[in-house]
């Protein structure tokens, strides 16, 4: 399980760009609400701010600080789809559910573009990404799913760029080409997490922060224990993800931990920067370990990549990240690394999204898989929309099919890092 043993934000870059925000109170005493949220990230956010905007009482606990986890610690990528396949979606909901999956992920940006408009949070989203081919086969890869993007989910917008358009605004040698996404983007994710809990906040929504959930009872009215108080409701939704651990035994079998990592470098001026990706877009690559970088608004870049299915951090993650930085762009050599750090994300076994019920009143959404900064504002709509009373859209995820993670407790982080291995090798093949 993972703990809140280091309450501070990760030593990142967003940290020390974060917008002002008011702490929350740890909570101290017991309470009452038609619906108690545990988990201050963008899912639970999201679900207190859509709960609070239909006139619920709602209250929202974190362990930490909102945004201690993966929600403000991400690499910014705002991208339609899921990490998983769609053909994983087709084979378990046919072609309509998949299509309909698809929709609403297209719908989750613009959901964020709404909200960012809707409450003026300064983020810094910014639309554009391109997905860069590594080898030849890659991009024949890319140029399928272009078709199937636009022939089966009437989704017509990604552009095919060859080796020398992709040039022409991505100051790398090291691609063969890249699908172009005009409407997936990027942000600034801790704050825009941030602004999202001032709305909440604004709406009604009391927040206590510092405040971790040590259990829960079931029943017509669940209770969650705290160690300052007891918090009573109707509904109840789970949004701890990679660190909801033995609060909820049969949610924490289905996930694991996997730790990624970002650096940003020193500002490097409009015009260096410019020159590295030319359009502002976000930029992830085709393997499966992968690499992933965008532009700051002050002008660094943040690159991403090298993924940790141990839960230990690689060996001098400054450097370590940094050389994989030249591997892309070798001009930016004698360009400094200021902040450097990583954190949790959850994945499922296929990669897909796992929300559902626990009990017709206890809700939860995980499984994000690197894949979240978008998807995690659609769980928390799906949701709210579930406990006011039309769960369709969340019975159609709960019809997806989700297995634990083999090995139990004891070996199933070390089965994991072996079979990943195998994928790791491919790489470079």
């Amino acid at each position: 399980m993972l703990t809140f043993a280091h309450q501070a934000h990760a030593p990142s870059y967003y940290a020390a760009t974060a917008r002002l925000w008011q702490p929350g109170p740890a909570l101290q005493g017991d309470a009452d609400c038609d619906v108690c949220v545990i988990g201050g990230g963008l899912s639970g956010v999201s679900a207190a701010l859509n709960l609070a905007e239909q006139g619920l009482r709602v209250i929202l606990l974190e362990g930490a600080q909102i945004g201690f986890g993966a929600s403000g610690r991400n690499g910014g990528q705002v991208i339609a789809g899921y990490a998983a396949e769609m053909d994983t979606f087709r084979q378990q909901l046919g072609e309509q559910g998949a299509r309909q999956l698809w929709q609403m992920s297209v719908e989750a940006i613009d959901m964020i573009e709404q909200r960012v408009t809707q409450h003026g949070i300064a983020c810094d989203w910014t639309r554009g990404f391109c997905n860069v081919a590594v080898k030849p086969a890659h991009l024949a890869g890319l140029r399928e799913w272009q078709q199937e993007l636009a022939d089966r989910y009437q989704y017509p917008y990604c552009q095919l760029w060859e080796r020398e358009q992709l040039a022409a605004v991505l100051g790398s040698a090291r691609y063969q080409g890249g699908l172009y996404d005009p409407l997936s983007g990027h942000l600034h994710p801790l704050n825009y997490l941030l602004g999202l809990a001032q709305a909440a906040r604004d709406a009604g929504v009391a927040i206590y922060e510092n405040t971790p959930a040590l259990a829960f009872r079931s029943g017509e009215a669940p209770l969650v224990q705290c160690e300052g108080g007891k918090v009573r409701c109707r509904q109840l939704v789970l949004a701890g993800n990679a660190y909801l651990g033995k609060l909820a035994p049969a949610l924490n079998r289905r996930i694991m931990p996997v730790g990624t990592y970002v650096i940003a470098t020193e500002p490097l001026g409009e015009a260096r920067a410019r020159s590295l990706i030319g359009n502002g877009m976000a930029v992830c690559d085709t393997n499966f370990v992968l690499d992933y970088y965008r532009l700051s608004a002050d002008h660094r870049l943040l690159f991403g990549g090298k993924v940790s299915y141990s839960g230990r951090e690689p060996r001098q993650l400054a450097q370590a990240m940094r050389a994989d930085m030249l591997r892309v762009f070798p001009q930016l050599h004698d360009v400094r690394v200021d902040y450097a750090w990583g954190g949790f994300c959850d994945i499922t076994l296929n990669r897909a999204p796992d929300f559902g019920r626990l009990a017709p009143n206890i809700y939860y959404a995980q499984g994000f898989s690197g894949h979240g900064v978008a998807i995690t504002g659609l769980a928390g709509k799906v949701i709210a929309e579930a406990i006011a009373g039309d769960d369709s859209r969340l019975a159609l995820f709960e019809r997806l099919q989700h297995r634990p993670f083999p090995g139990g407790a004891l070996l199933r982080t070390p089965a994991l890092v072996l079979g990943m291995a195998w994928y790791r090798l491919r790489d470079f093949l």
